[in-house]
């Protein structure tokens, strides 16, 4: 507004580089869900047509069940950071496709463990190249910057797992 009260006319913005991001500029959350989505965009593309393409989880619960044959879903849900209902339709889902078995834990029959059927197992190896790649999403920045975001965002994550661990709430 201009001193006499009267609203003062902008130029309407018509290039993403022009736009004043305003209080978004200092806000994490944006630049996590920004960058979250692009990434997705951009690893969902490379994973046309795999089983694990699309949505998020079932690339984690293939990596953590191929490295912890026997993994409870409980556990993948909070390494994930989702709820129990969401990790157990991923989890079948991926069942279905022949990715996964559930078998009673050995230590406790009224539990799952989960492992890797061989269709699991080869599709974890085939993800986890083309994952190794996506370092090409961030071709722009130094290997330096990457390893410092990289630091940063596990320590972030720990943290996060840590004390939500600490205090028995659910992420």
């Amino acid at each position: 507004m201009a001193a006499d009260g009267k609203r003062v006319s902008t130029p309407a913005v018509t290039r993403v580089e022009d736009v004043d991001l305003g209080v978004l500029d200092d806000t994490l959350s944006f630049f996590i869900r920004a960058l979250n989505l692009a990434v997705t965009r951009d690893l969902d593309a490379r994973l046309e047509g795999m089983e694990v393409a699309r949505g998020t989880g079932k690339i984690t619960a293939l990596f953590l069940i191929d490295r912890h044959p026997g993994i409870r879903p409980s556990v993948i849900a909070a390494a994930a950071m989702k709820d129990r209902s969401a990790m157990a339709r991923i989890l079948d889902d991926m069942e279905r496709h022949g990715l996964i078995r559930r078998e009673p834990d050995p230590e406790d029959g009224r539990v799952q463990a989960l492992h890797l059927t061989e269709k699991g197992k080869k599709a974890s190896q085939e993800v986890q190249a083309i994952v190794r790649q996506s370092r090409d999403f961030f071709h722009d920045i130094s290997d330096e910057e990457y390893t410092q975001v990289i630091d940063l965002l596990r320590g972030l994550y720990w943290r996060i797992v840590k004390a939500h661990q600490a205090k028995g709430t659910k992420l």
